[in-house]
């Protein structure tokens, strides 16, 4: 093992607390958004527009975060990031106006698309130093941190004003911040497996072959993360709208996926152990392209639901294996890029079901994401000797 094992478990579990420290934010920001929209007076489209600023701060910020995180470590980038995202989550309700909300969003998003790479990067070396495929279980604290974060949020909504309730999540994160923080910048960076430390000097050049392959991965993370994207703003919405649901169970419909993804997550090691990884992305997507069109095209709500629950659990362990394996290939600059695509795959989705739903249905919109699943499944597949040796 290249290093104290204790050394390795402390930045595991340093690394696990931002991954659910980041999930929690976010979504503690997301239940609040009906709020503030009332508290700006923005008309939907001019939401819409702030909102953009988000992921345009997420996307262009990511690029940058890997030059970064080669300069001067993906721990010491973690921290700074995660301090950006704490104090930034309180200025959203401080805004009066649409202009003035995406301003400040923007710098939300940086610090959001920053920390995605900075410990995504950290997680693949440690990854790559355990000799484990353990980068599921991050992924899991994500959604966990998630989960929790949208639960704790509607429970003080009615309670608690957008000020407070944001400002208590900054206070939150600072002092989790404080402890992980501490602990990660303690840890030396995880060490591949010949024992050699990760190169922080110029970034390495990749030839056409790893760029491409880079992409690829890139590629597959767009599509599952279309899917997640679609989930999030249009499921609930489908089950409403196209089966009659009640505003409550309508409601569980993205609940019943996320679930379902943070178990797929949580199981994900082991799988990736017992399969490998080419076999899980394609076992995955498979299932999710079943799921999906079962909880798109079904006649009844509680088949909806079990569709989305199937659709989570395959789409669960594709993007983690996606940023993994870029992150390998071309370490932090792989991670942005194949970040970058796959949160691109989150910003195009919601718009994209939107546009298809009006040209045709939403249920045949929402289909889109079981053939974007099948495009990873291919892709997986047709890319399957050159992932293996590259």
């Amino acid at each position: 093992m290249p290093g104290p094992r204790n050394d390795l478990t402390r930045l595991r579990t340093a690394l696990t607390a931002f991954f659910a420290l980041d999930g929690f934010v976010f979504a503690g920001w997301v239940v609040r958004i009906p709020a503030i929209k009332e508290q700006t007076g923005a008309s939907a489209g001019a939401l819409g527009l702030a909102l953009l600023g988000v992921s345009a701060g997420a996307v262009v910020t990511m690029t940058l975060t890997g030059r970064l995180c080669r300069r001067y470590g993906s721990h010491p980038v973690t921290v700074a990031c995660a301090v950006l995202l704490c104090l930034s989550v309180a200025l959203p309700p401080l805004t009066h106006s649409a202009l003035a909300l995406g301003l400040v969003l923007l710098v939300f998003g940086s610090a959001y698309g920053g920390i995605n790479v900075a410990f995504n990067s950290a997680a693949v070396d440690l990854v790559a130093a355990l000799r484990r495929p353990i980068m599921p279980s991050f992924h899991a604290a994500f959604s966990l941190g998630g989960m929790v974060g949208a639960g704790l949020g509607g429970l003080v909504a009615g309670s608690l004003s957008p000020v407070r309730h944001l400002l208590c999540l900054t206070v939150i994160g600072l002092v989790v911040t404080l402890f992980a923080g501490r602990a990660l910048l303690r840890c030396a960076p995880a060490a591949p497996p010949d024992g050699a430390l990760p190169d922080r000097g110029a970034p390495r050049r990749l030839d056409r072959r790893t760029r491409r392959l880079v992409v690829t991965f890139g590629v597959i993370a767009l599509c599952t993360a279309y899917g997640e994207g679609a989930m999030a703003d249009w499921g609930a919405l489908h089950l409403a709208q196209d089966l009659d649901a009640s505003p409550g169970l309508a409601a569980a419909g993205y609940s019943c996926f996320a679930l379902a993804m943070t178990v797929g997550r949580l199981t994900g090691t082991i799988l990736l152990e017992r399969l490998g990884r080419t076999t899980t992305v394609v076992a995955g997507g498979t299932t999710a392209v079943a799921g999906m069109l079962l909880g798109s095209l079904a006649p009844s709500v509680w088949a909806a639901l079990f569709g989305f629950a199937i659709t989570g659990l395959g789409l669960a362990n594709i993007f983690p294996v996606a940023i993994e394996r870029a992150g390998a290939l071309g370490g932090p600059a792989g991670v942005a890029t194949a970040s970058t695509l796959g949160y691109g795959g989150m910003l195009l989705g919601p718009p994209a079901i939107g546009f298809m739903a009006d040209w045709f249905s939403l249920p045949t919109a929402l289909t889109s994401v079981a053939a974007l699943a099948a495009v990873a499944v291919l892709v997986a597949v047709a890319t399957r000797r050159a992932a293996a040796t590259g």
